[in-house]
C-alpha cells in the first residue's frame, strides 16, 4: 500500500470545458500528480469512483452471484470458476486507497465547506467498500504518506465505527453552511453527481449511513446504538427517483485515453467503431440469473440480457465450457443504454430497498413509507430504469410483499428483490447482501470440473501488493480462507 501513499491529487487532467476530449484523461504516474484545482479533483475523483463501481475490478462478483457466467468460447479462467483465488488473483484494495488518497488531498487542498463535506462523504463510501471486501483494513494510519510507510490495520468493525461519525460530521458541515450569512462556494459543475445540490448529497449521506447500519444487522451489541443513530437523521430523506446517485462527467463514445465511455459500457459494451470490449467477450448471460428475471411475471430478463429469435436468451451455468447451440447472450440494452450514459453509484431501487428493511426492522421510526410501500418503489424503480415501468404493477401483483409474513419471511422478499434490481451493475452490494443474510438461498455453485467448494466465497485474499510493500501488518491477518474467512458483519 505504501507505493500509493504519495498520490496527493485526482486521478483525472481536466480541462475547464466538458468538450474537450481530454476531459477523462487519466494521470498515468501517481508519483508526478498534475498540478489540479479543488473542482478538478472533485470531478476526477467522483469519476473514479463511478469507475470502482462499474469496472471490471467487481466481474468476479458478477459470476459469483449468478448474473454472469464466463464465456464458453475462452479458456477456462480457473481461480474463477474453481475459485482457485490466490492474493495476485482479484485486487480492490489498491484502486480504493488511491482514491481515497484523492479525496484526502481534495479536502486538505480548500476550506470550502462543501468541497470537504463531499470529500468526506465520498471516503466513508470507499472505506465501507475496502471493509466489505477485506474486513481489517489500514484506517488510522492510512493517509499519513512518508511519516507511516507500514501503516497498521484496523478491525473492520472499528472502521465502521469511525466512518459512522465522519459521515455524521458531514452532514453537519453541509447544514451548517446552508444556514451560514455567508453561503459557501457551490462545487457546481464540478460535482458531476448532484451538480452542486446539496440536500441531494445530505440524502445520499443518510442513505449510505442506513447501508452502513443495517449491514451490521447481525452485529445485536450494536443494534441499539445503530437504530438510534439513524433515527437522528431519517428527517433528512434518502436517494429516491428524484436524487439518483448517477455520476457522468460528460462521457463520449470515445476510444482515447483507455476510453472515456460509461464505464458500465466500457465494461460489457462495445468500442466506439463497434468491436466488443474485453468483458463482453469474456461473459456471457447466467442461467441462473436469466431463469430469476424471466420468472412470475418477470420481464427484466430480456433487458439485463441480449435475446434471440423470439425474446428468448441463451445462458449458461457458471462453469460450463460447452459452448451452447445457439449464440449465448450478452449483458442487454436494459444495462447499456448508450456510450454516454451515466454510472449508477447507487440507484433509487437500492435505496427504497433499505428503506424496505430500516422501517420493516425499527431503524426508520418515522417514514413517509411503509415498508410495504418502500419495497414496491423499488421494484418499480428498477423496472422503470430497464425501459419496462408498464410491468412493473402486475409483476408486482404476483409477487407481493410478505405483509403478513415472519420478520425472515419478509427480509428475504426485501433481499431477494435487492438481487433483482442489482443485476449485474451492483453486483458488489449483491454479494455483500448475500453473505450478510444468505438471500438468495439458492445460488448454484460452480459447476467446472474438479472445483470443489465447501460453500460460496465468503470473502476475497489481500493483494500481493500489501504482502510485498506492507508485509508485517498484512502477516498479522494470518492465513486467509475464501470459504471460511469471514467479514466481521457476514451471517
Amino acid at each position: 500500500m505504501k507505493k500509493f501513499l504519495s498520490i496527493l491529487t485526482a486521478a483525472l487532467v481536466l480541462t475547464a470545458s466538458s468538450c474537450k476530449k481530454d476531459y477523462l484523461e487519466l494521470n498515468k504516474n501517481p508519483n508526478a500528480p498534475s498540478v489540479t484545482t479543488p473542482q478538478l479533483a472533485l470531478a476526477g475523483a467522483l469519476k473514479t469512483s463511478a469507475d470502482i463501481v462499474n469496472g471490471g475490478g467487481y466481474v468476479q462478483y458478477a459470476s459469483w452471484m449468478g448474473y454472469l457466467s464466463w464465456s464458453t468460447s475462452f479458456q477456462a479462467n480457473v481461480a474463477l470458476l474453481s475459485y482457485q483465488i490466490q492474493p495476485t488473483t482479484y485486487d480492490i484494495w489498491t484502486p480504493l486507497y488511491q482514491n481515497i488518497t484523492n479525496y484526502d488531498a481534495l479536502r486538505k487542498s480548500t476550506t470550502e465547506p462543501y468541497f470537504q463535506a463531499i470529500s468526506e462523504i465520498m471516503t466513508v463510501f470507499s472505506y465501507q467498500a475496502l471493509v466489505d471486501n477485506y474486513n481489517n483494513v489500514a484506517y488510522t494510519d492510512a493517509t499519513k504518506g512518508t511519516a507511516v510507510l507500514n501503516p497498521k490495520y484496523d478491525k473492520g468493525s472499528d472502521v465502521y465505527d469511525a466512518i459512522l461519525k465522519r459521515l455524521d460530521a458531514a452532514i453537519v458541515q453541509i447544514q451548517t453552511g446552508q444556514k451560514a450569512a455567508i453561503v459557501p462556494t457551490s462545487p457546481g459543475s464540478s460535482d458531476v453527481m448532484y451538480g452542486g445540490d446539496m440536500n441531494k448529497w445530505l440524502k445520499f449521506a443518510n442513505t449510505l449511513k442506513l447501508r452502513i447500519a443495517l449491514r451490521q444487522s447481525n452485529v445485536a451489541a450494536k443494534t441499539a446504538a445503530l437504530k438510534a443513530a439513524v433515527a437522528a437523521t431519517q428527517a433528512l430523506g434518502y436517494i429516491d427517483n428524484n436524487s439518483p446517485a448517477y455520476v457522468n462527467p460528460g462521457y463520449l463514445n470515445s476510444d482515447a485515453f483507455g476510453g472515456q465511455q460509461s464505464p458500465l459500457w466500457r465494461n460489457y459494451g462495445t468500442t466506439q467503431n463497434g468491436g466488443v470490449q474485453t468483458n463482453r467477450n469474456q461473459y456471457q448471460a447466467n442461467s441462473y440469473g436469466a431463469t430469476k428475471l424471466t420468472a412470475n411475471g418477470d420481464t427484466r430478463g430480456p433487458k439485463v440480457y441480449t435475446t434471440t429469435g423470439a425474446n428468448v436468451i441463451t445462458a449458461t451455468a457458471l462453469g460450463v465450457t460447452t459452448p451452447p447451440a445457439v449464440a449465448p447472450s450478452k449483458v442487454g440494452t436494459g444495462l447499456l443504454s448508450s456510450p454516454t450514459q451515466s454510472a449508477i453509484v447507487i440507484s433509487p431501487s437500492e435505496s427504497y430497498f433499505l428503506q424496505a428493511e430500516g422501517v420493516k426492522s425499527g431503524y426508520i421510526t418515522a417514514s413517509t413509507l411503509t415498508a410495504q410501500q418502500a419495497y414496491n418503489a423499488g421494484v418499480t424503480a428498477s423496472f422503470t430504469y430497464l425501459g419496462v415501468a408498464a410491468d412493473a404493477a402486475n409483476y408486482l401483483t404476483l409477487n407481493p410483499y410478505p405483509v403478513a409474513g415472519s420478520d425472515a419471511v419478509q427480509q428475504q422478499a426485501i433481499i431477494n428483490e435487492k438481487w433483482k434490481a442489482l443485476a449485474v451493475y451492483g453486483a458488489f452490494e449483491a454479494f455483500n447482501e448475500f453473505r450478510r443474510t444468505g438471500y438468495p438461498n439458492d445460488i448454484p455453485l460452480s459447476v467446472f470440473p474438479g472445483a470443489n467448494p465447501p460453500n460460496q466465497v465468503t470473502r476475497i485474499p489481500y493483494p500481493q501488493v500489501e504482502y510485498t510493500t506492507n508485509p508485517g501488518p498484512v502477516a498479522g491477518e494470518g492465513t486467509i480462507s475464501v470459504f471460511t474467512s469471514k467479514i466481521f458483519w457476514a451471517k
